[in-house]
């Protein structure tokens, strides 16, 4: 019997945050979380639910895909967690039919593929960050929450204002611009497609 994945939803749109932000990718989805944010254990609500999902084997989720949006080849792997459920078979699949494919993960689990594009954004303590290289290391702060110690090597790092809803407070982003400009090795990164109005 051939693995199946839980699978949230699959979209085409752009990329709203971080260095690739305003790219236009397809977004897979994956069900499941390792991981509760809540207002009390990381200062902000998660914001997406992944609780929903359909069970997909590889091939489903490559049809979709292309069905999708054919000519766009940038895949955007998130979640949930996606590293709970990526493995070769998946990877493997996506990869032959030509597609580029970056990850958002929280770092919890460490990568057993090579992706073009890795975003770590933890969600924990640094001592149970397990992938510990990326392309982007980033970090969602509300007002009061200090500039981040980070064990990630990433050639960007990013702070991002916690949203509620679709909405910054005014707050927020003045907290998270001064925390970038006092420590300018940190680049500011809005989450551009709660503004845009996209998913």
């Amino acid at each position: 019997m051939q693995k199946q994945y839980a699978i949230n939803e699959i979209f085409y749109s752009l990329q709203g945050e971080g260095i690739r932000a305003g790219c236009p990718s397809i977004f897979v989805r994956f069900s499941g979380c390792n991981q509760r944010c809540t207002m009390e254990t990381q200062g902000f609500n998660c914001d997406t639910n992944s609780a929903a999902g359909r069970l997909m084997i590889a091939e489903e989720v490559l049809k979709e895909i292309v069905n999708c949006e054919g000519s766009c080849k940038w895949l955007v792997l998130t979640g949930g967690e996606p590293t709970l459920q990526i493995d070769s078979d998946l990877f493997q699949c996506l990869r032959t039919a030509g597609y580029r494919m970056a990850i958002e993960t929280n770092g919890t689990l460490p990568l057993q593929q090579s992706f073009d594009w890795v975003t770590v954004s933890p969600k924990t303590a640094e001592a149970n960050i397990k992938q510990r290289r990326a392309d982007e290391v980033k970090y969602v702060r509300n007002y009061g929450q200090p500039i981040p110690q980070t064990t990630v090597e990433a050639s960007h790092k990013l702070i991002s204002p916690a949203f509620n809803g679709s909405i910054i407070e005014p707050r927020v982003l003045e907290w998270c611009i001064e925390l970038v400009k006092r420590n300018p090795d940190w680049q500011l990164s809005v989450q551009q497609h709660k503004v845009w109005h996209i998913k």
